[in-house]
């Protein structure tokens, strides 16, 4: 008898091994993205109050002046309705995340909360609805959630029933094909000094969104990465090249080209909690852009949606000079804007037999863009370390909301770090797409000898 009920299990499992998968919605709900949702997802309506518009789908017009596709100011002249400090942040504190209540605590002479008009920016471009309308049928994860099929385009879960669906949310947001821009990564000691640890030329291309492509003919590479070092004098020339997949078992390719070997070599340890060597070590690798890589060293728990104060519409911040962009331990309280939005919470444990330096994670996503937008990271003993400020702007050029760079602020150690950020005079562009050839290590080296 326990032999049959060996043999049943042994079947069973098997037999569940091929089970189809099951679509995300059904057909009936996934109609709301016509009537109650965006086409991205978010709720239309506003909130009861009216501080949270409904969306309108408009896209924004932005005259003036620009860094490369970024508009400057979205909203001319336009003030805080809210201001937050230290001193009367108990009454706001269920629209707070934890970590911004830390900042406010930490330096309550300088750093406050500027809470300006809510604006429901998201828009994008009528394929990516129109295959984000298919994806809600069509995609499904697999692989208990470290891989996702039948996606392409456009957001795959814009109703989503699980943690990890939210973050897949984000790592196949919204994305031009291919983009350029420069940017310096700036690191902020405990003393309140400022230092730039690297500036560099970075190429992006985002095959899950090429307009020609479709689920059938992907490879599910959907992240792919150069960038070149300029500064400062001795790290010059180095570069790197990742590219991201959705395959769980080789989620992520990375070459690094150094000067002093002349020679390009594997970087297999460029990922998950590594210290960033492009910002000296002051962050972990999938700390950059709020989240970067595979999903695999966590569970992702959904604990719901909630109104919350959110960086929004930044495009200020992200446009400004090194000196206009940061206070002395944070960035600038007067360039930072925030808004009042629906944001989905994310709560991630890393898995059991799995390590992480960060080992509890809460994320905060914008419910119409599926952005970061806030990320507070726990230390073993379950005390708050780390909160991250992902700064959001919008791109008329695409058009969309997207996020780049990300300030993550060390609280128990009282320094900081700004990735990819944006600043000092430089640009970013939306540009037509590179053969992906030029995303390999080869490249890189060869480019590098000329």
């Amino acid at each position: 008898m326990k032999s049959k009920t060996i043999i049943h299990l042994v079947v069973f499992g098997a037999l569940a091994q091929f089970q189809p998968a099951v679509a995300a919605v059904s057909a009936d709900e996934a109609a709301q993205l016509k009537s109650a949702l965006t086409p991205l997802g978010g709720e239309r309506a506003g909130n009861k109050d009216g501080s949270i518009p409904a969306w309108n789908g408009t896209v924004t017009k932005a005259a003036g002046a620009r860094v490369g596709d970024i508009p400057v100011s979205l909203f001319p002249g336009e003030k805080p309705v809210v201001q937050i400090s230290a001193a009367n942040m108990a009454q706001y504190a269920d629209k707070l995340s934890e970590g911004t209540a830390a900042l406010l605590e930490k330096y309550p002479e300088s750093f406050r909360v500027n809470v300006f008009p809510t604006h429901r920016t998201a828009v994008a471009p009528q394929h990516v609805y129109d295959a984000t309308a298919r994806n809600a049928t069509a995609c499904r994860t697999v692989e208990a959630g470290l891989s996702v099929e039948g996606c392409f385009g456009g957001v795959p879960f814009p109703i989503p029933k699980s943690g990890v669906e939210v973050i897949w949310n984000y790592i196949l947001r919204i994305e031009p094909e291919s983009v350029e821009f420069g940017s310096k990564n700036i690191v902020g000691t405990s003393n309140g000094a400022r230092a730039m640890a690297t500036r560099t030329d970075n190429f992006f291309q985002h095959p899950y969104y090429y307009k020609d492509g479709s689920a059938q003919d992907w490879s599910g590479e959907y992240f792919l990465q150069r960038f070149n070092t300029t500064a400062p004098p001795f790290k010059a020339g180095e570069s790197l090249v990742l590219r991201d997949s959705i395959n769980a078992k080789v989620p992520r390719q990375a070459w690094q080209y150094l000067v002093g070997q002349r020679r390009v070599r594997r970087a297999p340890t460029v990922a998950y909690d590594t210290p960033d060597f492009v910002s000296s070590g002051a962050n972990y690798f999938d700390e950059v852009m709020g989240f970067m890589g595979h999903p695999d060293r966590f569970e992702w728990k959904l604990v719901g949606k909630r109104e919350m104060y959110i960086p929004y519409n930044n495009n200020e911040l992200v446009t400004a000079k090194e000196a206009e962009a940061f206070d002395r331990f944070h960035l600038n309280a007067d360039k930072l804007r925030w808004e009042l939005h629906r944001v989905w919470e994310v709560e991630a444990s890393v898995v059991s037999g799995k390590r992480h330096a960060v080992p509890k994670r809460r994320y905060y996503f914008d419910e119409d863009t599926w952005l970061l937008t806030l990320v507070d990271g726990y230390d073993s003993e379950g005390k708050l370390w780390r909160t991250s400020v992902v700064p959001n702007f919008f791109v008329p050029a695409v058009p969309a909301v997207l996020a780049k760079p990300v300030t993550i602020y060390n609280l128990q150690a009282g320094t900081m770090s700004t990735v990819q950020g944006l600043f000092q005079d430089e640009t970013y562009r939306v540009v037509a797409r590179k053969n992906e050839s030029f995303f390999t290590g080869d490249a890189a080296a060869a480019d590098a000898d000329r």
